[in-house]
C-alpha cells in the first residue's frame, strides 16, 4: 500500500512540474449567419459579358462556368454560415499569441462595397497568428494582410510598435519574390492634430500619402491630405466633417475636380446613411437592431444594385 501511494504522489508532482511552463489558454467559438436578396451587384453578369466579348476564346468551360457565377450573382438569394475559432495565450515571459480559425458556406454579397462574393468554399481556413509583447506585434497571415496605402491584400507579415508619440507599422510580401511588395505607416498626435504618413514600394513604384487632421472642437474636423500614386500626379484633398445630435456630414473636395458628399442619421439600433460625388455615383443604405444578436441591413445605389437581408450572431 505504501508503494502505490508513493508511485501516485510521484504522478501527481510529475504532471505538475510538467504543466508549471504552460500559461493559461482560451478558446472561444462564435458564429454567424445572413440571408437575404440582391440584384445587380458588382462583379456580375453584365461586367462578365464584357468581358467574354473581348475574350475570342469565350466558349471554353472556365468561361462558361464564370458565365454561370455572374448569372446567379446578377438577381437571387444569397445565404451563408459560418463558425469561427479565436484562440489565445500566453508564454511565462508574457508573450501573448492568438489566432484564428474559421469555417463558412453558402453565397456571400459585401454589402460595404454592393458587391457579390459567390460562394463560399465551405472549408476550415486559418487566420493570422499574432504575436506580442513588450517588443511590439507580429503578425504573420499568407497573403491576408493589407498593403496599407492601396488595401490590397497582399502582405504574409507585418510589424507594429510605439516609438515614444509616434506609432509605426510595417508590413511585407515575403513569399512573391517578383513582386516584395513593402509598405508602412506611421502616426502622431498631438493635441487636436493627428498625422498621418503611408508609404508602398512594389512592382509599379513608390506611392506616398500624408494626411492631416484637426479636430476645432468636439463636433466639427478638418481634414486634409495629398496622395502620390506611382506613376500619376500627386492629388490635394480638404474636407470636412461634423457630428451633432445623431446627424453626421462629411465633405470633401480634390484638384483633379472629384469630390463626395455623405449624410448619416441614427438613433438607438436605427441607422441612415446617403453618399454621392461628382459622377453622380450615389448609395444609400439603411440597417437595424432586431435584438437577439440579429440585424437588418439594405442598400441601393446609383447602378439599380441592391441588398436586403438579415445577418446573425451567435
Amino acid at each position: 500500500m505504501r508503494n502505490f501511494k508513493m508511485k501516485k504522489l510521484l504522478i501527481a508532482t510529475t504532471a505538475l512540474v510538467a504543466t508549471a511552463g504552460m500559461a493559461a489558454a482560451d478558446i472561444t467559438i462564435t458564429g454567424h449567419a445572413a440571408a437575404g436578396y440582391h440584384s445587380g451587384l458588382a462583379g456580375t453578369a453584365a461586367a462578365l459579358d464584357a468581358a467574354i466579348a473581348a475574350d475570342t476564346a469565350a466558349s471554353t468551360a472556365a468561361t462558361v462556368a464564370a458565365l454561370a457565377v455572374a448569372r446567379e450573382a446578377a438577381e437571387g438569394i444569397y445565404s451563408n454560415a459560418g463558425v469561427d475559432f479565436a484562440m489565445s495565450g500566453a508564454t511565462d515571459n508574457g508573450i501573448a499569441i492568438s489566432a484564428t480559425v474559421n469555417i463558412d458556406a453558402g453565397t456571400e454579397v459585401d454589402t460595404g462595397d454592393f458587391e457579390f462574393d459567390g460562394a463560399d468554399g465551405g472549408t476550415a481556413g486559418l487566420g493570422a497568428v499574432v504575436m506580442s509583447g513588450t517588443f511590439g506585434t507580429l503578425t504573420f497571415d499568407n497573403n491576408g494582410i493589407d498593403n496599407m496605402y492601396s488595401d490590397a491584400t497582399t502582405h504574409d507579415i507585418s510589424y507594429a510598435t510605439t516609438l515614444g508619440a509616434v506609432g509605426l507599422t510595417i508590413g511585407y510580401d515575403a513569399t512573391d519574390a517578383s513582386a516584395n511588395a513593402t509598405s508602412m505607416q506611421a502616426t502622431y498626435t498631438a493635441g487636436g492634430m493627428a498625422f498621418t504618413l503611408t508609404g508602398s514600394e512594389d512592382a509599379a513604384g513608390t506611392s506616398s500619402e500624408l494626411a492631416v487632421s484637426y479636430a476645432l472642437n468636439d463636433t466639427v474636423t478638418i481634414t486634409a491630405d495629398t496622395d502620390q500614386a506611382a506613376g500619376a500626379e500627386a492629388v490635394q484633398t480638404i474636407g470636412a466633417s461634423t457630428t451633432l445630435n445623431g446627424v453626421s456630414v462629411a465633405i470633401s473636395s480634390a484638384n483633379d475636380s472629384t469630390w463626395d458628399v455623405s449624410l448619416g442619421y441614427t438613433a438607438g439600433g436605427f441607422a441612415l446613411s446617403y453618399a454621392t460625388d461628382e459622377a453622380d455615383a450615389w448609395e444609400a443604405t439603411a440597417s437595424t437592431s432586431l435584438g437577439g444578436g440579429a440585424s437588418f441591413a439594405a442598400g441601393v445605389n446609383a447602378s439599380d444594385a441592391m441588398y436586403a437581408g438579415v445577418s446573425f450572431a451567435f
